[in-house]
């Protein structure tokens, strides 16, 4: 099925992707290309890029820029490509907004501010004009572990009554609660997904219907079979993978999670662990600690 710039379905595995870098720390192209095309390829239904652990805040505008176009090219159309917007100010993430549409995205996850945190006159003065810079669908952001913002049901709603674009909101708040209030103010206006790994099948039980996720990256079938299995309400087969899954999904809730990820990329053998500064790869005790978590939950690997 092809996709165009307008039309996206908010539904099902979409992962977080990592962003892959040569030895010398620039952006790897090849890799991300096929690492996006392995992850359509075993179950996913498109990818958001340059998020959080897209690693988005150390990269320059024209690497995200370039990123993006990689990845519609990659997927060519069969797939949805959605970028992350996210920056300092909200000129700059308007100008990525304008950007990700040229470059052939089909929709954005727009996030707040990085580093200001306020109320939520001045955050919806923020996210209106990135909303509506483009005629792409939208996604709200809401992690306010991270980045220290709290969207409340309520702001959500009065955000997407007001922005006919804003179609689907990526739930971290690590509360389901959350999910039960956006459905009870929202009804099916809302698109619902879960934000943080260790919660989804929680989440969809509440009423979420897809997950942005983060261990994907290293584990695609395994995700679309729990989200899958959750979905559908197979309750038997959704706990029995989830309770092997657990141990790596909670590495998505870790504070150095892009690293952890990354490791269980290069573990796999799909990818590399190398992360820019002023992140540095994992390394003594807290390394060998998820390398053995790594390698149990390999050992015992469910086949699907």
């Amino acid at each position: 099925m092809n996709v165009n710039k307008s039309d996206i379905k908010w539904q099902g595995v979409i992962p977080a992707m990592t962003t892959e870098f040569k030895p010398d720390l620039g952006v790897d192209h090849v890799a991300a290309a096929r690492h996006a095309r392995w992850l359509m390829d075993n179950g996913c239904a498109g990818v958001v890029a340059l998020g959080s652990l897209g690693e988005s805040a150390t990269l320059r505008f024209d690497e995200k820029v370039a990123i993006l176009k990689t990845l519609v090219a990659a997927l060519d159309g069969q797939a949805p490509v959605v970028a992350g917007i996210a920056s300092l100010s909200t000129a700059e993430a308007v100008e990525l907004a304008k950007a990700a549409a040229d470059a052939g995205c089909s929709g954005l996850m727009v996030l707040p501010p990085y580093v200001y945190s306020s109320d939520w006159r001045e955050m919806k003065a923020h996210l209106q004009p990135v909303i509506r810079a483009t005629k792409l669908s939208c996604m709200l952001y809401n992690n306010p572990v991270s980045y220290k913002t709290d969207f409340l049901p309520e702001q959500i709603a009065e955000l997407a009554e007001d922005n006919p674009n804003l179609q689907a909101v990526k739930e971290s708040s690590a509360d389901v609660r959350r999910v039960t209030a956006l459905k009870a103010l929202c009804g099916d206006r809302l698109a619902l997904f879960v934000g943080v790994d260790d919660l989804v099948v929680e989440g969809v039980r509440a009423g979420a219907v897809g997950w942005i996720a983060g261990l994907v990256n290293a584990f695609p079938r395994e995700s679309a079979a729990l989200c899958n299995h959750a979905m559908r309400g197979e309750r038997i087969k959704a706990d029995e993978l989830y309770k092997w899954f657990l141990p790596l999904l909670r590495m998505d809730a870790a504070h150095k999670f892009v690293q952890l990820i990354k490791l269980a990329q290069q573990e796999v053998g799909r990818g590399s662990e190398r992360v820019r500064p002023p992140r540095l790869t994992l390394a003594g005790a807290e390394r060998m600690a998820a390398l053995d978590t790594l390698r149990a939950a390999l050992a015992n690997r469910p086949k699907l």
